[in-house]
């Protein structure tokens, strides 16, 4: 316990849904979500396989913690072989899905084969079935939501679905859940939507428990007022993740117009403030903060749009407040393509949501189309009239609607920015790792997060390490490599639990995830063994990637990165030195020069 010590296993091709025992030796291994959806597809799958084949699986994944009192306790993963990088992907999610699933029965969902026709999964407790979903096919997130809950007369039921971005092959198209939550990167979407599976909704009734209800009640309560006193905490309550903007705009480390810059000058006009302050006209964009299952953070934004606003002004369907701008996505859909229009920026990240797409990605391979279009490697021929210049907020929102409709030059961007730039020419123009797009930070200027860029599993990703103190403290690469490693792993192992990342900077201390961990769970669970915990799946997934192919050469960062000096800010004049970073985070992984695990680290790990 707190695992449901179940797993629903549904075979598309046959269209059946069985349900299996929880192999409770990997649980012991791998705690859950990330690490024992990993542990699984590797086990059940050919890492060398084409993603979008019916050989491929995708695994929802919850953790341990995963619809228990723990605060931030609501989140799950899906699991599978990427779309987007030919590598493990592992996407984590919040929102009320994936306690709904544990609360279900179920610590894992494994989907297998390809249905002959579109279908969606309906699960309520122990009753699971596939059903027709040819009337879904083509549908947006929200139209599929709204259809799904109407037929079974059930408001409740929780729905995670692709949308029709996913069904035109976009490679990093997303799984949306709950409206606007998702699990958003590396194509997961995508890997879905080709087993022909349009939506899961799911109603779960049948609680859980947990091996210690007594010390897990003082451990959880404790950790809350801990929380409510923390100012990380009462940050992100009040002002989101948007406010790290001002932080890396002023430093020197915010992206913009593909990398070119690390500075952006429109920063005031997507940032917090301009969330905030209201317009001339009196329009504000912030409407209120939300939350997911069992938290007490709500670091999530409820926006809306300017009704007078080109995006919307004729689609009254867009007036109404949904999921608003993170930092992440103001980025995306802001500065990586110079545009200073926070309401433009929210009309795509509306987008991303009703039709299910990373914003991340699509940002980024936006912004190196205008790049391509900026140099004459493309011009309006090929985009469809469409004048892709940098800081256009109308050119970028017709780009995200061709994106979402699998339209024109729309599936030329969708396939994500390295296979559009190698297409015509220039790979060196996306900004990207193992095919994934760059987040919200400069490696040049935050020297970690470029090694952290490097070295992620799934390309990279911001989530995978955390070096942003030690980063925003100095440029100086020395035990950069060591902050690195033991954060990567470290976050292996709370991805795994099903508490979200961000109770970290909110209060939540790593002995007090330990804590919730060994009262909700049998086996003796401490910090130590949390932390090698992490490094066995951080080991694992390494494992899969170099059975798919990957080498140690893709543990590098574009020629911009690693070539032309950052233009300004702090890091100005510096590019990021990931050649003496490297071969320390090797040595310290306890790799060959190669980047191969080593037999005794396997042995040690118990993975040999």
């Amino acid at each position: 316990m707190s695992w449901q010590h179940q797993i629903l296993r549904v075979n598309l091709t046959k269209l059946n849904c069985t349900v299996e025992p929880l192999n409770e030796e990997w649980a012991q291994s791998y705690l859950g979500q990330r690490g024992l959806g990993t542990k699984y597809l590797f086990e059940e799958i050919d890492p060398a396989v084409d993603p979008l084949s019916p050989e491929n699986k995708v695994i929802f994944a919850t953790g341990p913690l995963t619809g228990t009192m723990a605060s931030t306790g609501g989140r799950f993963s899906v699991i599978t072989k990427g779309a987007l990088t030919n590598a493990i992907a592992c996407s984590n999610s919040g929102g009320q899905f994936g306690a709904e699933l544990k609360l279900a029965g179920y610590d894992l969902l494994i989907l297998e084969g390809r249905a002959p026709e579109p279908v969606y999964l309906h699960i309520e407790n122990e009753n699971a079935r596939l059903l027709p979903a040819g009337h879904l096919w083509g549908r947006t997130v929200w139209e599929t939501e709204e259809i799904i809950k109407h037929t079974h007369q059930d408001p409740l039921i929780h729905l995670a679905s692709v949308g029709p971005s996913a069904e035109h092959g976009c490679r990093f198209a997303c799984v949306v859940n709950d409206m606007h939550r998702a699990a958003g990167r590396s194509g997961v979407g995508a890997v879905m939507a080709s087993k022909h599976l349009k939506s899961i909704a799911v109603r779960g009734t049948k609680g859980l428990s947990v091996a210690n209800p007594e010390a897990f009640m003082r451990v959880a309560q404790s950790t809350a007022q801990a929380m409510r006193e923390d100012a990380g905490r009462k940050g992100l309550t009040g002002q989101g993740t948007i406010a790290m903007m001002d932080t890396t705009n002023v430093y020197g480390s915010l992206p913009t117009r593909n990398f070119r810059e690390v500075q952006f000058e429109g920063a005031d006009k997507i940032n917090l403030g301009a969330m905030q302050t209201p317009k001339e006209n009196g329009h504000v964009n912030l409407v209120a903060n939300s939350a997911c299952f069992g938290c007490t953070i709500g670091c999530g934004r409820v926006c809306h749009i300017d009704p007078e606003h080109f995006t919307v002004k004729d689609k009254p369907q867009y007036h109404g407040a949904s999921g608003g701008l993170e930092y992440e996505t103001a980025y995306a859909l802001g500065s990586a393509a110079g545009v200073a229009d926070i309401d433009a920026a929210t009309y795509c990240g509306f987008l991303c949501n009703e039709y299910g797409m990373d914003p991340i990605s699509l940002g980024g391979s936006i912004s190196a189309a205008m790049e391509l279009f900026d140099i004459g490697a493309i011009d309006e021929s090929v985009t469809g009239g469409i004048k892709l210049e940098f800081g256009s907020a109308e050119a970028f929102c017709a780009m995200t609607e061709a994106v979402a409709r699998g339209e024109g030059f729309g599936r030329d961007v969708g396939m994500g920015s390295k296979l559009l730039c190698e297409k015509y020419g220039h790979p060196e123009l996306s900004m990207s790792v193992k095919g994934q797009e760059f987040a919200a930070y400069d490696g040049r200027g935050m020297q970690g997060m470029g090694l952290g860029y490097a070295t992620s599993n799934r390309g990279a990703c911001h989530l995978r390490a955390s070096p942003f103190e030690d980063d925003f403290t100095t440029l100086e690469t020395a035990g950069k490599a060591q902050v690195v490693k033991e954060s990567q792993d470290y976050i292996a192992a709370v991805d795994s639990s099903g508490l979200c990342l961000f109770s970290g900077f909110a209060g939540f201390s790593q002995g007090m995830v330990a804590d919730h961990i060994n009262a909700a769970c049998t086996g003796d669970w401490d910090l130590k063994r949390l932390q090698q915990t992490g490094e066995r799946i951080w080991n694992l997934e390494r494992q899969f990637n170099l059975a798919a192919g990957l080498t140690g050469k893709d543990d590098t960062l574009p020629p911009r990165i690693l070539t032309e000096p950052a233009p300004s800010g702090v890091g100005k004049g510096h590019v990021c030195r990931l050649d003496e970073m490297l071969p320390k985070y090797y040595e310290l992984r306890g790799w060959n020069e190669s980047g191969v695990p080593a037999p005794k680290t396997l042995e040690r790990l118990g993975l040999s």
